[in-house]
């Protein structure tokens, strides 16, 4: 995938896929305290750290380089 893709591809999933991801980690944690009730503080900031962290897993090859210029 040439440099210009992955621009497009990175801006498309930040402006798009990251703020559905967002979504969908909230939702997840309200899941919890409904299931489970409310956890500590720092269960929660658990969970959102690793969620931060595994989105960009997938599409770490799409991210690098993106920010160097040609």
């Amino acid at each position: 995938m040439n440099l210009k893709a992955r621009k497009r591809l990175a801006i498309l999933i930040l402006v798009v896929g990251l703020p559905l991801y967002i979504v969908v980690a909230v939702t997840l944690v309200n899941w919890m305290d409904a299931r489970w009730g409310r956890q500590p503080i720092w269960v929660e900031l658990l969970v959102y750290i690793v969620l931060g962290v595994l989105w960009t897993l997938p599409f770490k090859r799409v991210f690098t380089g993106v920010g160097r210029g040609e």
